[in-house]
């Protein structure tokens, strides 16, 4: 797997969380009636990409030394929103297009891989 230094992780955290409030918040409220998902949920699942944006802009900017608990964080942030995610895809899972099923998983997976590499770092420069 990539080698990332704490810094790459947190502008990578950052840009990810503010394409994920885009889209949630933006594009597919636009596509409702194509992805079959609620806008309340939409706009209540992008405001939580908007404070991990905030987050982890904060973090590369301003974070210089003791890194480590700022990483652990945002990797169990993601993974909260992970849960949070899935639990909406399940209660919502009949309403949802095959579209937005696609979109759901896509954003899943990939946030579960930088939450793994978020974790690693972590982890591997404490031992």
């Amino acid at each position: 797997m990539y080698s990332f230094n704490p810094k790459q992780l947190f502008l990578l955290d950052a840009i990810g969380a503010v394409l994920s409030a885009f889209f949630l918040g933006v594009v597919l409220v636009k596509l409702e009636s194509h992805i079959g998902m609620p806008r309340k949920v939409l706009y209540g699942l992008a405001l939580p990409a908007c404070f991990f944006a905030v987050y982890s802009f904060f973090c590369y900017f301003r974070i210089k030394k003791n890194w480590k608990p700022f990483l652990i964080g945002i990797a169990i942030l993601n993974s909260i929103y992970c849960i949070i995610s899935i639990v909406t895809v399940y209660f919502h899972y009949q309403t949802l297009t095959k579209l937005g099923l696609t979109y759901f998983i896509l954003e899943l997976a990939i946030v579960l891989i930088v939450i793994i590499i978020e974790f690693k770092t972590a982890l591997k420069k404490l031992v």
